[in-house]
Order: structure tokens, then sequence, then C-alpha cells
């Protein structure tokens, strides 16, 4: 059996400030505590430096696009040399002129920039408009090997889709890490609210279980208005919903956070966990590579072709 050593995961569950200045430095103090607690890895919520601006379509927001490196990823990679902690930092990256993409930059504890996610699914949806600002990403499902181990990153509406965490989980990821920005539209919380978070939470687990890899999911929490600077919209808003939490490969629940308030989770990965579930239940000895061919297809008809 493998004799890599375990690690720890830590997760910012934090709301976000109009001022994303501010939203950088209370997310370098949030880093502390779970270096504290003794993280290895930690990573922060989707797009964390601003509020979700996607709730409104603006082109003046774009301005809230930087480079890779550049100011946030500088901020954090000085953090990481001095804590010595990998971290997961979600940026809007301007790729170039008119080329923008929500992206998650890997970066080692020796403060060194391992590489990017960029997220490959964009919704469009009623205040989940990143169509408009995102292009989807191009460099596939990636995992990285960091000093504490295999991390897979994707990020918020990639975790409804298994293609997404199967991929990354063969590309030799033992843990998923998805920074996320979900919550609740107001109007709606009463009815469907329930059932809404325990969807989210079931195919997260169920992505745990089919690949025998741990799940690692920090979210935001809190009201929110997409206000940039005081810039704020009229409506409801979206209340995030928070409940961070990291399951083992069978699904588990090993930490959990609120649905009101900002946390730091800390949880251990545990590569001979992924050895040990694996060869009891060895879902990918037993997958059938000659007959998947048809999920490449967008959909099937009665008589098996595309439609």
């Amino acid at each position: 059996m493998s004799g890599r050593a375990k690690f720890r995961v830590g997760l910012v569950q934090m709301s976000a400030t109009p001022d994303p200045d501010q939203n950088l430095e209370r997310a370098v103090q949030h880093v502390r505590r779970a270096k504290q607690r003794g993280a290895d890895l930690v990573a922060l919520p989707e797009l964390f430096r601003s509020q979700y601006f996607c709730q409104r379509e603006d082109h003046a927001l774009f301005d809230l696009a930087e480079p890779i490196p550049g100011p946030t990823v500088e901020r954090l990679s000085a953090v990481a040399r001095e804590l010595g902690v990998a971290l997961l930092a979600p940026i809007f990256e301007r790729r170039a002129a008119g080329v923008y993409h929500n992206t998650v930059a890997v970066i080692e504890r020796d403060g060194s920039l391992a590489g990017i996610y960029r997220k490959m699914h964009i919704p469009d949806d009623p205040l989940y408009f990143e169509k408009f600002y995102f292009t989807p990403g191009d460099l596939g499902f990636r995992s990285f090997r960091l000093h504490a181990g295999r991390v897979g990153v994707l990020v918020c509406w990639d975790q409804w889709y298994p293609e997404a965490a199967r991929l990354t989980a063969l590309a030799g990821a033992e843990v998923l890490v998805y920074p996320t920005a979900i919550g609740w539209h107001p109007g709606e919380k009463q009815e469907f609210g329930e059932a809404q978070h325990d969807a989210w939470k079931t195919i997260q687990r169920a992505h745990a279980i089919a690949n025998g890899v741990y799940v690692a999911v920090p979210n935001r929490v809190g009201l929110e208005h997409g206000d940039v600077r005081g810039d704020r919209v009229e409506g409801p808003g979206i209340e995030f919903w928070g409940g961070s939490f990291v399951a083992d490969p069978f699904g588990r629940v090993l930490a959990e956070a609120s649905t009101e308030r900002e946390e730091v989770l800390v949880a251990e990965v545990d590569p001979h966990e992924v050895e040990r579930t694996r060869r009891h239940w060895p879902f990918l000895r037993d997958r059938r590579l000659d007959a998947y061919g048809p999920i490449t297809r967008r959909y099937l008809d009665q008589s098996g072709s595309e439609e």
C-alpha cells in the first residue's frame, strides 16, 4: 500500500463585502487560522475577492478581472511562502482583451504557481449570468501533484457533472476540491430550499463514492446583492447557503459548516483510505470502456444516433 502521508485540507467559508481589497485581506486572515489548525492545503470560495457580481450583466464589471500572475496571486503566493501552506485561489482571470475565465490558481507552499484550472461548465440562470463574463475553460480536467498530495480542482457548476469528477479522478486526484458560490433565491427558499441544498450535497457525496476520492467544498455564506464598491443591485439578492463540507471516499461527511456564518473547516485526507476503498469497491476496475463511446454525444434518440 502507498506510503504517502496523510494531509489536512482547510476550507474557508466566508462572506464578501463591497470592497475587493478588504475581502482579500479577510481571506488571508482565514488562511492563517486554517494553518494554525494544521492545514497543509487551504481552499477559498469561488470568486471570493468580490461579492458575486454575476447577478447582473454589466460591462464595467470586467474591470474586476486580473491576469495570472497578478495582484491576488502575488499576495497569496507571499502568504503561502510565509506560512508553508498550499493555496487554491479562485480568480476572475483576464486572459486577453475580451477573453475572461473563472479560474483557480494552484499555489504551492513555497509560493510558486503550480498551475491553473479554468471552470469548464458555465451556467446561465436567473442571477447567475456567468456566460456573459466567462469563456469556458480550455485546459481540460486536471490534477496537481502538491507537496501535500494529489489534488483535483473543479468549480461550482462543475460539481453537478459526473463526467468532470470522473476525469479528474482518473487524472490522479485523491481529493476533488470544488470552490463554490451557491445559494438560495430568497423567494424560493421556503418551498424549494431544503431539496436544493440536499441535492447539492448528495451529488458531491456521490462523486466521492463513485470515484473513491475525498471531496472538499468551500462555499460562501450570507445575503449578497452583487455590491461592488457600493454599486448595489436592486432585488432580493442571493442567500449563499454556506454548508461547506468534506466527505471521505465512501461519502461520509467528516466536517461540515453551518449555513449562516463564516467558518474555517479542517479535515484529514488519508491516501491509504482511497486505496482501501477502491480495493473493496472497485468501480474503476469494472468500467466498460468498450461501451461508453456514446457518452460524447449530446443526446441519443431511440435508434442510438445523435439528435
